[in-house]
């Protein structure tokens, strides 16, 4: 049983998978149910919260920690709180969840599962291809690790599944979390 009655659903993926997109439109269809909902997105915390930190392990880990403080905050107030955070390391991915056991908050792991080339082709913010070109350092999937979840609690493949069918699947989880 949870102490506090809002919750965390933590969207991770590779780079392009879809976290962001997902997040939005949930938040829209959380919002037409009564549902007061916020995104922590990665790349609005990395220009501001996290802005000190760069692409090393260490300091991937730090973003995520810290991301997951936050959202156990705005959990604490009936948030339900929408993480969309590359976060490609399950150690730091499993310390959140941890915490938030601690505190009594529910933790919903949810895995966008678009495969590389899928990423590689939406590739939003050029990433991938500067990346081929030795542009960039550090690019999850490419020469850093993206480690796939072991046991998230939803799984959606967004390579596939329209984006009603996996917004539904996550409104559907939070109603069951709310009841």
């Amino acid at each position: 049983m949870t102490t506090a009655s809002g919750l965390t659903i933590w969207l991770t993926g590779l780079p392009g998978s879809g976290k962001t997109t997902t997040a939005l439109a949930l938040t829209e269809q959380l919002s037409a149910i009564g549902e007061r909902s916020i995104i922590l997105d990665g790349d609005i915390l990395r220009s501001g919260l996290n802005r000190d930190l760069g692409f090393a392990d260490a300091d991937r880990n730090e973003s995520v920690r810290r991301a997951g403080e936050v959202a156990l905050l705005l959990a604490s107030v009936d948030c339900v709180v929408l993480v969309s955070l590359v976060s490609p390391l399950r150690v730091a991915r499993d310390a959140v969840r941890a915490r938030h056991g601690e505190a009594g908050v529910s933790f919903i792991e949810v895995h966008i599962a678009a495969p590389l080339d899928v990423c590689e082709e939406r590739d939003p913010k050029g990433l991938y291809a500067r990346a081929r070109r030795g542009e960039v350092t550090s690019m999850t999937g490419i020469d850093s690790p993206y480690e796939v979840p072991l046991h998230p609690e939803v799984t959606l493949a967004t390579d596939v599944d329209p984006i009603e069918v996996s917004v539904q699947r996550l409104v559907e989880a939070v109603l069951a979390q709310r009841r």
